[in-house]
């Protein structure tokens, strides 16, 4: 097979190292990869970027490629998969209009009332006054989100009054995050642990994998700004392996059906951000692709082969049998450059990955990272994620610090405790 994956991430290089794992796989070209995905045997980085939809059919036309995998959501919301099927080409992606449950906040709101999914009471709006006023009569805490995509950035927890209208502000009026700010979604703010569940889906089917929790705060115990994510680990112990099915069929089936009822069967990756609440789980948000960086332990664990995996699901004859995963552990550590998220230096000189690589069970994935005259520097605020695979979370945890010490960066810093909130919950279970 001769595959393309789309973007220049840490969950791209971690696909790209997965799907290199299979005999099928001929060669995989990235488009536009990154210093990490240039380094890996029979991956070639191409200078197409993932928004670049003519240039991507385009390129996978003239490499005669058998599977396309758009990793990050821009693509798939721009209609990457509708594009890439008009030319015969297998995507694994939903189309543009499945897209939306990531790309439109208010569309995701939307589907989940259809389809009976528990989430926030929200209410959206198109104006500022009207959502300002809103605010003023509900009150605090709530969180505001922009409607549209905005890398991440464009959700805020809103502790008082002040907070929240400064926020609708900035979205709204300042256009902080441009034409996502175009609509509001105003949330209650739900209490409980977050924990992610990703599905592998064919249009009709809904596979779960196993359980994962992200760090989206930038320093030790969640505090300061959210990020893209300093760290991960999977399974997460407040969703443990057989819960898994249940939590399908209660927040990811009913959305599969809605979708598949209004034409547009869902395939790829439906990934629900839930809240586990009081009064049961929430869905925060859904978003259609794998996460970054969940995917890299996700991908440490799956075994199987991941070509053939994803070929069924665009196939529509997805097979839970064809999934297995190790019975270990797995945590990765994402090492940012200082400043992260707000203004940080790029181009500063990495060492160490290579023994870091060389310790069992540890692969470190390239997110921000380029090639310059054959030397690996930072290209991006999240620069790579140390993952680790262990007997326990413990283990994981011990092993992917270890493999974080190896590698050397001027001016990083990185979350010292990610997977501790997981090792509590062991501890008093």
């Amino acid at each position: 097979m001769r595959i393309l994956v789309i973007g220049s991430g840490g969950r791209e290089h971690a696909l790209v190292w997965k799907l290199l794992q299979s005999p099928r796989t001929e060669v995989v070209f990235v488009a536009p990869g990154n210093g990490g995905t240039a380094q890996e045997k029979k991956a070639v980085n191409v200078p197409v970027a993932a928004d670049d939809l003519d240039g991507l059919v385009s390129l996978a036309r003239k490499e005669h490629i058998d599977l396309v995998v758009p990793g990050p959501e821009l693509p798939l919301t721009l209609g990457i998969t509708d594009r890439m099927t008009a030319a015969g080409i297998a995507c694994f992606g939903p189309d543009a209009y499945g897209a939306q449950l990531e790309g439109s906040k208010a569309f995701a709101k939307e589907i989940m009332q259809q389809a009976h999914v528990p989430t926030a009471r929200c209410a959206v709006f198109h104006d500022a006054a009207a959502c300002a006023a809103h605010i003023h009569s509900t009150g605090a805490p709530v969180v505001v989100k922009a409607d549209g995509l905005a890398a991440g950035k464009g959700v805020i927890i809103a502790q008082t009054v002040d907070e929240a209208l400064n926020a609708v502000n900035d979205i709204m009026t300042s256009r902080a995050f441009g034409a996502a700010g175009d609509a509001v979604v105003v949330e209650e703010c739900l209490v409980g642990e977050e924990v992610s569940l990703l599905c592998l889906c064919d249009g009709t089917r809904a596979i779960p994998l196993p359980s994962a929790q992200d760090h989206k705060r930038v320093f030790d115990g969640d505090a300061g700004p959210n990020t893209g994510g300093m760290g991960a680990y999977s399974p997460a112990p407040i969703l443990p392996d057989d819960r898994l099915q249940a939590m399908a069929d209660i927040t990811v089936r009913p959305v599969l059906a809605a979708l598949a009822k209004a034409g547009h069967p869902f395939v790829g990756v439906l990934y629900a951000g839930l809240m586990l609440t009081a009064d049961g789980p929430k869905v925060l948000e859904y978003n259609v692709r794998f996460g970054d960086p969940e995917c890299q332990p996700l991908l440490m664990r799956l075994e199987g082969d991941l070509p053939s995996i994803m070929l069924d699901a665009v196939h529509g004859t997805l097979n839970p049998a064809s999934l297995h995963y190790n019975s270990q552990t797995a945590l990765g550590v994402v090492i940012t450059a200082e400043g992260y998220p707000g203004t940080y230096p790029k181009g500063l000189p990495i060492e160490g990955i290579d023994m870091a690589d060389a310790m069992p069970g540890v692969k470190v994935f390239h997110s921000g990272t380029a090639l310059q005259n054959g030397r690996l520097v930072s290209s991006g605020g999240r620069v790579l994620c140390a993952t680790a695979l262990g007997e326990g979370l413990a283990a994981a945890q011990k092993a992917a610090y270890a493999a974080v010490t190896k590698v050397h960066m001027p001016q990083s810093f990185y979350r010292r405790d990610i997977g501790a909130k997981g090792i509590r919950r062991l501890s008093t279970d």
